[in-house]
Protein backbone atom coordinates (compact mmCIF):
# COMPACT_ATOMS: atom_id res chain seq x y z
CA UNK A 1 0.00 0.00 0.00
CA UNK A 2 1.32 3.46 -0.88
CA UNK A 3 2.20 5.62 2.10
CA UNK A 4 0.81 9.14 1.83
CA UNK A 5 3.38 11.73 2.77
CA UNK A 6 2.35 14.76 4.76
CA UNK A 7 3.57 17.91 3.07
CA UNK A 8 4.93 20.44 5.53
CA UNK A 9 6.17 23.08 3.11
CA UNK A 10 4.51 24.71 0.15
CA UNK A 11 6.01 23.32 -3.07
CA UNK A 12 8.41 25.81 -4.62
CA UNK A 13 9.78 26.30 -8.12
CA UNK A 14 12.14 23.28 -8.29
CA UNK A 15 9.38 21.00 -6.94
CA UNK A 16 6.84 22.30 -9.43
CA UNK A 17 9.29 22.11 -12.33
CA UNK A 18 9.96 18.45 -11.52
CA UNK A 19 6.24 17.69 -11.10
CA UNK A 20 5.39 19.36 -14.41
CA UNK A 21 8.00 17.42 -16.36
CA UNK A 22 6.97 14.07 -14.89
CA UNK A 23 3.24 14.67 -15.27
CA UNK A 24 3.76 15.68 -18.90
CA UNK A 25 5.96 12.65 -19.53
CA UNK A 26 3.43 10.27 -17.96
CA UNK A 27 0.12 11.70 -19.20
CA UNK A 28 0.64 13.58 -22.47
CA UNK A 29 -0.92 13.24 -25.04
CA UNK A 30 -3.63 11.10 -23.39
CA UNK A 31 -7.30 12.08 -23.52
CA UNK A 32 -9.13 13.04 -20.33
CA UNK A 33 -12.07 10.64 -20.20
CA UNK A 34 -13.52 11.82 -16.92
CA UNK A 35 -12.92 14.27 -14.08
CA UNK A 36 -14.45 13.48 -10.68
CA UNK A 37 -14.83 16.42 -8.30
CA UNK A 38 -15.36 15.63 -4.63
CA UNK A 39 -17.19 17.79 -2.06
CA UNK A 40 -15.29 20.80 -0.67
CA UNK A 41 -12.96 21.00 -3.66
CA UNK A 42 -12.24 24.67 -4.40
CA UNK A 43 -13.02 25.44 -8.03
CA UNK A 44 -13.45 28.45 -10.31
CA UNK A 45 -15.96 28.50 -11.91
CA UNK A 46 -18.11 25.38 -11.29
CA UNK A 47 -17.38 21.66 -11.58
CA UNK A 48 -19.90 21.51 -14.44
CA UNK A 49 -18.11 24.21 -16.41
CA UNK A 50 -14.71 22.59 -15.87
CA UNK A 51 -15.97 19.15 -16.92
CA UNK A 52 -17.47 20.61 -20.09
CA UNK A 53 -14.25 22.46 -20.96
CA UNK A 54 -11.70 19.65 -20.58
CA UNK A 55 -13.47 16.26 -20.76
CA UNK A 56 -12.61 14.54 -24.03
CA UNK A 57 -9.61 16.82 -24.61
CA UNK A 58 -5.99 15.71 -24.96
CA UNK A 59 -3.43 16.88 -22.45
CA UNK A 60 -0.72 18.76 -24.32
CA UNK A 61 1.61 19.57 -21.43
CA UNK A 62 1.86 20.58 -17.79
CA UNK A 63 3.74 23.81 -17.21
CA UNK A 64 4.74 25.79 -14.14
CA UNK A 65 3.49 29.37 -13.92
CA UNK A 66 4.62 31.11 -10.74
CA UNK A 67 3.47 28.88 -7.88
CA UNK A 68 0.85 27.09 -9.96
CA UNK A 69 0.79 24.25 -12.46
CA UNK A 70 -1.06 24.84 -15.71
CA UNK A 71 -2.54 21.78 -17.42
CA UNK A 72 -2.84 22.72 -21.10
CA UNK A 73 -5.39 20.70 -23.08
CA UNK A 74 -6.28 20.66 -26.76
CA UNK A 75 -8.61 23.40 -28.06
CA UNK A 76 -6.75 25.89 -25.84
CA UNK A 77 -8.46 24.77 -22.62
CA UNK A 78 -6.32 25.22 -19.50
CA UNK A 79 -6.74 24.50 -15.82
CA UNK A 80 -4.47 26.03 -13.19
CA UNK A 81 -3.86 24.14 -9.97
CA UNK A 82 -2.42 25.78 -6.86
CA UNK A 83 -1.30 23.16 -4.36
CA UNK A 84 -1.16 25.64 -1.48
CA UNK A 85 0.52 24.27 1.67
CA UNK A 86 -0.61 20.64 1.81
CA UNK A 87 -1.84 19.80 -1.69
CA UNK A 88 -0.22 16.90 -3.53
CA UNK A 89 -0.60 14.89 -6.71
CA UNK A 90 -0.79 11.10 -6.25
CA UNK A 91 -1.39 8.16 -8.50
CA UNK A 92 -4.55 6.36 -7.37
CA UNK A 93 -4.21 3.44 -4.97
CA UNK A 94 -6.60 1.58 -2.65
CA UNK A 95 -8.09 2.44 -0.22
CA UNK A 96 -8.97 5.98 -1.27
CA UNK A 97 -8.39 8.58 1.49
CA UNK A 98 -11.11 11.05 2.44
CA UNK A 99 -9.01 14.02 1.37
CA UNK A 100 -8.97 13.34 -2.38
CA UNK A 101 -10.36 16.49 -3.97
CA UNK A 102 -10.24 15.77 -7.70
CA UNK A 103 -9.68 12.64 -9.82
CA UNK A 104 -8.37 12.84 -13.39
CA UNK A 105 -9.10 9.75 -15.52
CA UNK A 106 -7.00 9.63 -18.69
CA UNK A 107 -7.31 6.98 -21.40
CA UNK A 108 -4.86 4.15 -20.79
CA UNK A 109 -3.16 5.93 -17.88
CA UNK A 110 -3.26 5.59 -14.08
CA UNK A 111 -5.81 7.79 -12.35
CA UNK A 112 -4.28 11.01 -11.02
CA UNK A 113 -5.49 12.35 -7.67
CA UNK A 114 -5.28 15.88 -6.34
CA UNK A 115 -5.20 15.46 -2.55
CA UNK A 116 -5.19 17.90 0.35
CA UNK A 117 -6.18 17.03 3.90
CA UNK A 118 -6.64 20.78 4.58
CA UNK A 119 -8.71 21.09 1.39
CA UNK A 120 -7.06 24.35 0.36
CA UNK A 121 -5.59 23.28 -3.00
CA UNK A 122 -7.62 24.88 -5.75
CA UNK A 123 -8.37 24.61 -9.46
CA UNK A 124 -9.16 27.44 -11.90
CA UNK A 125 -10.36 27.16 -15.50
CA UNK A 126 -8.61 29.29 -18.14
CA UNK A 127 -6.85 31.67 -15.71
CA UNK A 128 -4.72 33.47 -18.31
CA UNK A 129 -1.08 34.43 -17.83
CA UNK A 130 -0.67 37.21 -15.23
CA UNK A 131 1.12 40.43 -16.13
CA UNK A 132 3.30 40.00 -13.04
CA UNK A 133 6.68 38.60 -14.15
CA UNK A 134 7.82 35.11 -13.20
CA UNK A 135 11.16 35.09 -11.40
CA UNK A 136 12.70 32.78 -14.03
CA UNK A 137 11.45 34.74 -17.03
CA UNK A 138 14.43 35.08 -19.38
CA UNK A 139 13.39 38.66 -20.13
CA UNK A 140 14.32 39.79 -16.61
CA UNK A 141 17.64 41.53 -17.20
CA UNK A 142 19.89 43.55 -14.90
CA UNK A 143 17.84 46.67 -15.62
CA UNK A 144 14.71 44.94 -14.34
CA UNK A 145 16.40 43.85 -11.14
CA UNK A 146 17.85 47.30 -10.44
CA UNK A 147 14.41 48.82 -10.79
CA UNK A 148 12.70 46.02 -8.86
CA UNK A 149 15.06 46.36 -5.91
CA UNK A 150 14.71 50.15 -5.75
CA UNK A 151 12.45 49.84 -2.73
CA UNK A 152 12.75 50.32 1.03
CA UNK A 153 11.29 46.89 1.81
CA UNK A 154 13.35 44.13 3.40
CA UNK A 155 14.83 42.14 0.53
CA UNK A 156 13.45 38.72 1.47
CA UNK A 157 9.92 40.07 1.88
CA UNK A 158 10.25 42.04 -1.35
CA UNK A 159 11.39 39.03 -3.37
CA UNK A 160 8.51 36.95 -2.01
CA UNK A 161 5.82 39.53 -2.78
CA UNK A 162 3.69 37.66 -5.32
CA UNK A 163 1.97 40.90 -6.34
CA UNK A 164 5.33 42.06 -7.75
CA UNK A 165 7.18 38.89 -8.70
CA UNK A 166 5.75 35.41 -9.16
CA UNK A 167 7.31 32.23 -7.89
CA UNK A 168 9.69 32.84 -5.00
CA UNK A 169 8.93 30.95 -1.81
CA UNK A 170 10.33 30.91 1.70
CA UNK A 171 12.93 28.14 1.75
CA UNK A 172 14.59 28.80 -1.61
CA UNK A 173 14.71 32.54 -1.00
CA UNK A 174 16.86 31.80 2.06
CA UNK A 175 19.08 29.57 -0.07
CA UNK A 176 19.36 32.18 -2.83
CA UNK A 177 20.25 35.00 -0.45
CA UNK A 178 22.83 32.76 1.23
CA UNK A 179 24.36 31.92 -2.16
CA UNK A 180 24.57 35.65 -2.97
CA UNK A 181 25.83 36.41 0.58
CA UNK A 182 23.11 39.03 1.13
CA UNK A 183 21.39 39.27 4.50
CA UNK A 184 17.63 38.60 4.18
CA UNK A 185 17.09 41.66 6.40
CA UNK A 186 18.85 44.06 4.02
CA UNK A 187 17.02 47.08 2.65
CA UNK A 188 16.43 46.25 -1.02
CA UNK A 189 17.48 49.65 -2.35
CA UNK A 190 20.76 49.55 -0.38
CA UNK A 191 22.07 46.47 -2.18
CA UNK A 192 24.98 47.46 -4.47
CA UNK A 193 25.06 46.63 -8.17
CA UNK A 194 27.73 43.96 -7.70
CA UNK A 195 25.46 42.14 -5.30
CA UNK A 196 22.44 42.57 -7.57
CA UNK A 197 24.45 40.70 -10.22
CA UNK A 198 25.32 38.04 -7.63
CA UNK A 199 21.64 37.74 -6.72
CA UNK A 200 20.53 37.19 -10.32
CA UNK A 201 23.16 34.47 -10.75
CA UNK A 202 22.14 32.86 -7.45
CA UNK A 203 18.47 32.72 -8.46
CA UNK A 204 19.25 30.73 -11.59
CA UNK A 205 21.83 28.49 -9.92
CA UNK A 206 19.86 27.61 -6.79
CA UNK A 207 16.65 26.81 -8.65
CA UNK A 208 18.44 24.73 -11.28
CA UNK A 209 20.44 22.83 -8.66
CA UNK A 210 17.31 22.26 -6.58
CA UNK A 211 15.40 20.72 -9.50
CA UNK A 212 18.33 18.39 -10.24
CA UNK A 213 18.54 17.25 -6.62
CA UNK A 214 14.80 16.59 -6.44
CA UNK A 215 14.72 14.51 -9.62
CA UNK A 216 17.90 12.69 -8.64
CA UNK A 217 16.23 11.71 -5.36
CA UNK A 218 13.06 10.52 -7.16
CA UNK A 219 13.11 10.54 -10.98
CA UNK A 220 9.32 10.08 -11.11
CA UNK A 221 8.37 12.58 -8.39
CA UNK A 222 4.96 14.28 -8.66
CA UNK A 223 4.38 15.27 -5.02
CA UNK A 224 5.93 16.13 -1.68
CA UNK A 225 9.01 18.23 -0.96
CA UNK A 226 12.57 16.94 -0.80
CA UNK A 227 14.80 19.43 1.01
CA UNK A 228 17.62 17.38 2.57
CA UNK A 229 20.21 18.94 0.22
CA UNK A 230 19.56 22.53 1.31
CA UNK A 231 22.63 24.34 2.63
CA UNK A 232 21.10 26.51 5.36
CA UNK A 233 17.29 26.28 5.26
CA UNK A 234 17.55 22.93 6.96
CA UNK A 235 16.47 22.20 10.53
CA UNK A 236 18.92 19.27 10.72
CA UNK A 237 21.98 21.41 10.07
CA UNK A 238 23.72 23.65 12.57
CA UNK A 239 26.55 24.97 10.40
CA UNK A 240 26.74 26.41 6.89
CA UNK A 241 29.04 24.72 4.32
CA UNK A 242 31.81 27.12 5.37
CA UNK A 243 31.33 26.46 9.08
CA UNK A 244 29.25 29.44 10.23
CA UNK A 245 26.42 28.83 12.72
CA UNK A 246 23.02 28.83 11.04
CA UNK A 247 20.66 31.31 12.72
CA UNK A 248 16.86 31.28 12.63
CA UNK A 249 14.25 33.97 13.01
CA UNK A 250 10.49 33.47 12.85
CA UNK A 251 8.20 36.23 11.61
CA UNK A 252 4.71 36.09 10.15
CA UNK A 253 4.60 32.32 10.47
CA UNK A 254 7.69 31.79 8.32
CA UNK A 255 11.19 30.84 9.43
CA UNK A 256 14.20 32.64 8.01
CA UNK A 257 17.55 30.84 8.06
CA UNK A 258 20.73 32.90 7.67
CA UNK A 259 24.36 33.24 8.77
CA UNK A 260 26.78 36.03 9.60
CA UNK A 261 28.46 35.41 6.24
CA UNK A 262 25.63 37.36 4.65
CA UNK A 263 26.18 41.12 4.48
CA UNK A 264 23.49 43.41 5.88
CA UNK A 265 22.86 46.41 3.62
CA UNK A 266 20.87 49.28 5.11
Amino acid sequence: MERFLVAINMPEIPDLEAFSRNLTRRLSPATLDKIVVHPRAQLKPSATAIRKAITGKKLRKVQREGKQLFFHFSDKATIAIHLMLHGEFRWAVSPKPAYVLVEFHFTGKPVLWLTDFHRQANLTLDPGIPDIPDVLDKKLDLGFWKKFLDDKAMVKSHLRNQDLLRGMGNAYTDEILYEAKISPFSVSSAIPITKIRALTRAIKKVYADGAKQIERNDPEVIGGEYRAFMKIHNSKKELSPSGYPIKKKTAGGSKTYFTDEQVLYK
